[in-house]
């Protein structure tokens, strides 16, 4: 959990900001099902997808929500696979998404508005959201219900109004939310626009900070274009020092003390400027493209802010690019492609516009996902978020969030908890800051606090089948480590992996683990069993829980196992939205 805009802000600052987002999500309201004119909305929008398996989830989603009148039409929506071969990260994506789109519009694409959504990858820290993706994470919000891309597409209402013809970056997991008073935010410079928001220097040592020529005046606008000498990524707080990164703001706060009618009181704070998103116009995307079709094939991942927007700012130097601390997977042909984009970007215009009274969440983790949806009152202000949306549950729940859920009298759950597209019976008792997912619960169960339960609908050797990933909530899905002998330094539910392998029955050994892969970790572990019923798959997963808890054996080694790896290459993206369908059906016959 974190925010961008960490500052004191007065609370007629916080009633403005309240205020600008709902007309905005009111307007994007009017429009949903309903053709939009030229000039008045995006007139592209981009998904792109880390494979092709990936695009074709997204598609139908697409597909099913345009049908549903949930999306604004005339409008011409796209997904985008990275192509075949290595990872190139959301860099690469961008390049490979003009390319695309060169080839579907030609000329006419200098003419255009286009909205770029990186929504690549397999989620692994919010893995409710793997199999079809964090553009489509449902949020307890709207009628019908919002998900991401609904919330990106109203949040960034304004912006095609104001906007020459070119490209806004953005990814998929993260909300900004900003007032700008009585000015716009308009993308009309030539090269890059980006927006930045006040931040602790905590909060920049984990993303982008701009180091900005001195403001000219003392007081802070909740909109100001500022020049850019220069852009950090993911600084240390001694280099943002150093680089003249950090300002002091004077906050202001009216108090009413006893005796007077109010006195104004000050608060100097230490802020940095960070990112969210950018805009690039379309004389330089055309630039940027030329430069990825000399290249042939991108041979490595790079990324759309660490690798463009180092080389911007008036002050900018190659430096970066011979630094990999911030890199995933050390590629040797990364510094050299690096290079060639700092000569090719060098001296291109960074133009910053700055947004003072600006929040930024993220919520691609389980942790983050579930404070901003139970917890989280100032994004619930903010958004109007519901504790209850589109669902049937007959008793409040105080710091419970349910979406699209059906849940029976009978039922209970804890607090700090989310649960979505689910069905719960009588005798189900979900613990304390839990995600449950796409879950039909019907025998008497208890789910331990701390738990992770999301099903999958799979199409197994042309049969439909089902399989639940079960976990807590702390485990790393994203650790593996390099042979067997390290195995017993995973952990599932704060317990040795080995233990709770002798717990259910299994047995150490290579076939445990999908993939040709030489790393082990619990995403490629073959622990979870198959299963022809949804609600039996969701028990014997959730008994591996509660094995854990209990410590008393619950033996799976006579099951059909599957890694989580494997279930999503086995998702059948069709049988889960039927399921949502019939949820839905349900749901609306009882309100």
């Amino acid at each position: 959990m974190h925010f961008l805009g960490k500052m004191m802000m007065s609370s007629a600052a916080d009633v403005l900001l309240q205020k600008e987002t709902r007309r905005k999500l009111e307007q994007f309201d009017k429009i949903r099902g309903k053709k939009v004119q030229t000039g008045e909305f995006w007139d592209i929008v981009v998904i792109t997808a880390v494979d092709k398996q990936q695009e074709a989830a997204y598609q139908q989603q697409l597909c099913k929500k345009l049908q549903r009148s949930e999306l604004p039409l005339g409008v011409q929506y796209h997904v985008f696979a990275d192509p075949q071969g290595a990872k190139i990260g959301n860099g690469g994506s961008t390049l490979y998404a003009l390319e695309r789109l060169e080839l579907l519009y030609g000329e006419q694409l200098d003419h255009l508005a286009v909205l770029l959504i990186h929504a690549g990858g397999y989620s692994q820290r919010l893995p409710s959201a793997s199999a079809l993706g964090k553009i489509f994470t449902a949020l307890p919000m709207g009628n019908p219900i919002y998900q991401m891309l609904e919330l990106k597409l109203a949040t960034y209402i304004d912006f095609p109004r104001h906007m020459i013809p070119g490209v806004l970056v953005t990814c998929a997991d993260d909300i900004e939310l900003y007032s700008t008073g009585t000015n716009e935010i308009k993308f009309d410079k030539p090269g890059f626009t980006a927006l930045a928001h006040p931040s602790s220097l905590t909060i920049g040592t984990t993303h982008g900070v701009f180091v900005l020529e001195p403001s000219a005046s003392l007081d802070y606008q909740d909109l100001e274009y500022r020049s850019c000498r220069r852009f950090l990524h993911k600084p240390s707080v001694q280099l943002m020092h150093q680089a003249g990164a950090v300002t002091t703001r004077r906050d202001s706060e009216w108090s009413s003390l006893k005796g007077h009618g109010g006195e104004m009181t000050r608060v100097n704070s230490e802020i940095v400027y960070t990112d969210s998103l950018f805009y690039v116009d379309h004389s330089t995307a055309k630039k940027l493209l030329a430069f990825y079709k000399e290249l042939g094939t991108l041979p490595c991942e790079i990324d759309a802010y660490g690798d463009f927007l180092q080389a911007l700012g008036t002050e900018a130097t190659g430096h970066y690019t011979k630094n990999t601390a911030n890199v995933t997977t050390e590629d040797p042909q990364l510094v050299n492609v690096r290079e060639k984009i700092f000569m090719l970007l060098k001296g291109t215009q960074l133009n910053v516009t700055v947004l003072n009274n600006s929040k930024f969440y993220h919520i691609g983790t389980t942790k983050e996902y579930l404070f901003h949806f139970t917890c989280d009152e100032k994004l619930k202000a903010e958004l109007n978020l519901q504790s209850k949306t589109f669902s049937i549950i007959s008793r409040k729940a105080a710091s419970v969030c349910v979406i699209h859920s059906i849940l029976d009298p009978g039922s209970s759950v804890a607090p700090g908890t989310v649960i979505e597209y689910c069905r719960l019976g009588p005798e189900v008792s979900v613990g304390e800051n839990c995600i449950i997912s796409s879950s039909c619960i019907v025998t008497k169960t208890n789910i331990p606090s701390s738990s992770f339960v999301y099903s999958l609908c799979l199409n197994i050797d042309g049969q439909q089948m089902y399989a639940t990933i079960s976990c807590g909530l702390e485990d790393d899905l994203k650790r593996n480590v390099k042979s067997l002998s390290e195995i017993d330094s995973l952990q599932y539910c704060g317990m040795r992996f080995l233990q709770c392998m002798d717990l259910w029955g299994l047995k150490v050994s290579e076939l445990m683990f999908s993939g040709k892969s030489t790393r082990f970790g619990l995403w490629n572990a073959r622990i979870f069993p198959l299963s022809f019923s949804l609600s039996e798959s969701v028990m014997m997963s959730v008994g591996m829980l509660n094995t854990v808890h209990s410590r008393s054996p619950f033996k799976i080694s006579d099951q059909r196992l599957l890694s989580i790896e494997e279930m999503l290459s086995s998702k059948d993206v069709e049988g889960m939205l039927l399921l949502r369908c019939k949820l839905f059906e349900d749901i609306s016959v009882q309100l």
